[in-house]
């Protein structure tokens, strides 16, 4: 039974509208960790800040934390029973993050925090086209250890497939 679970993945795989789906479906409380941790200006709170906010959600029984912030990954992991990676590819998820930028430029998104309008960040953007290469390395080693509770996801269609098998208890 999924109770505790994060999703993680690249920028653009989908992660908070996911997190959004199984919180309806689930009944679980749902926590946005960009919201966590970007005050409005696109200040970002400070590592102890939102690992205090990490601490109080994880301490619950039952929650749903949408976003891979390698800094934080552990904790979560150690709390989580339930991981679902969406290891989409980084072409998918760059057509992604460039839609969500048009569709929500100059306002905030759904999962963020008000305040903080979307923008194109050119750093963010390569940040997300160099995934595989640097932030992918550094989650697939957080997640070593927890194989027995990840479900990796590959592309969009093995992610319909999954949620058509999920039961909606809410």
């Amino acid at each position: 039974m999924l109770r505790r679970v994060l999703v993680i993945g690249p920028c653009g795989a989908g992660k908070s509208t996911l997190a959004s789906a199984l919180s309806t479906r689930l009944g679980l409380p749902l926590f946005h960790i960009d919201q966590l941790n970007w005050k409005p200006g696109w200040v970002e709170g400070s590592k102890d800040e939102i690992r205090q906010k990490l601490a109080a959600i994880t301490a619950a029984d039952r929650w749903i934390i949408d976003g891979t912030y390698d800094g934080t990954l552990g904790p979560r992991l150690d709390r989580a029973d339930t991981v679902i990676y969406l290891d989409f590819p980084i072409s998918l998820c760059v057509r992604r993050l460039l839609k969500r930028i048009w569709t929500y430029r100059g306002r905030s998104r759904p999962d963020m925090t008000d305040g903080c309008p979307e923008r194109f960040d050119i750093a963010f953007l390569v940040y997300l086209i160099r995934w595989n290469s640097g932030p992918r390395i550094r989650t697939e080693a957080l997640l070593n250890g927890h194989e027995n509770k990840i479900i990796r996801l590959q592309n969009p269609a093995e992610l319909q497939r999954w949620m058509d098998l999920l039961p909606n208890v809410a």
